[in-house]
């Protein structure tokens, strides 16, 4: 459990700078280069995602039961991912309304991906993992929301193909990682067959 709290304190840590320290991020940015700043916290990322790849896999082989979710719960929590990876490409794909109304599709994805796992698992290492994210993409949102109101985003061009297209591949994209993927890098199929 230490190795995935660890993971989680370096991968969050990181993508918190911004979140807590914007200024020294932007001082530290400029003095030391944009490539050395995006190197080291690659870097950082990735030692912090493998911490908690390493760490939730020992931790669900001893699993810290805190409740016992309904099943009805992990239909919900498919809806919810499908949502999630609908927004998840809206903040990829150039033109679409999803983006240009709630312009920041990938932290509320994050969010709904969180809650989503967090309904439909009720041990230890699922509420520490989840609920960091939950909490993370909550603080992000809101410091997102804050330099929007001190610096407005320019209003962005959408067209409906663009936003169709981000729906078709979201759902498509949600479909093979429900139907295939979470069962093959999971280990665990969401729908429990």
């Amino acid at each position: 459990m230490l190795e995935l709290v660890l993971g989680l304190l370096i991968f969050l840590g990181v993508h918190s700078v911004r979140i807590f320290a914007d200024d020294w991020r932007s001082r530290t940015r400029d003095r030391i280069g944009d490539l050395p700043w995006k190197g080291v916290y690659s870097v950082l990322s990735i030692i912090g995602l493998i911490l908690i790849v390493c760490g939730f896999g020992q931790a669900r082989l001893a699993p810290v039961v805190l409740w016992m979710p309904p099943l009805p719960m992990r239909h919900i929590a498919a809806l919810l991912t499908l949502i999630t990876f609908i927004f998840l490409v809206a903040a990829y794909v150039p033109g679409n309304a999803i983006k240009a109304k709630l312009r920041h599709p990938m932290i509320i994805g994050v969010k709904v991906w969180a809650l989503a796992h967090l309904l439909a698992n009720g041990q230890l290492a699922h509420v520490l993992l989840f609920g960091s994210f939950l909490l993370w993409a909550v603080l992000n949102f809101r410091s997102a929301r804050q330099r929007d109101r001190l610096d407005p985003p320019a209003p962005l061009r959408t067209s409906a193909v663009s936003t169709v297209l981000t729906v078709v591949v979201g759902v498509a994209a949600w479909a093979g990682f429900a139907f295939w993927g979470h069962l093959h890098l999971i280990g665990r199929s969401p729908f429990g067959v």
